[in-house]
């Protein structure tokens, strides 16, 4: 990932709305969430979340599936996963057991 990719995925998440929503369907994993669904849950209108959703798919962190009439978000993992290995890159600086503690964190138990 390049440095303006990152910078990209950064500032979609920067706003609290996007953020909300990429939180929503990362905890949604694989089934994904209807964008109506998504306004809903959010509380806020469904051309605002569209506009939300275009933002992060762009960046990379979300991907959309039709399911027939439907069109479903997903967070996309392999985009999230490119992001956080961006930003660990350099870390430990040649002492792995300094970076255990942020792996840990980040890794499920699923």
């Amino acid at each position: 990932m390049d440095k303006s990719v990152a910078l990209s995925a950064l500032s979609a998440l920067g706003q609290e709305t996007r953020l909300e929503i990429f939180r929503l369907l990362v905890r949604a994993s694989s089934e994904g969430v209807p964008a109506g669904d998504i306004a809903t849950h959010l509380g806020t209108m469904q051309n605002t979340t569209s506009a939300h959703l275009k933002v992060l798919t762009h960046a990379g962190l979300v991907r959309a599936e039709r399911d027939g009439r439907i069109i479903r978000y997903h967070a996309d993992m392999t985009g999230f996963r490119d992001l956080l290995a961006f930003l660990m890159e350099d870390c430990c600086n040649g002492s792995p057991e300094l970076c255990q503690p942020v792996i840990e964190a980040i890794t499920c138990g699923c």
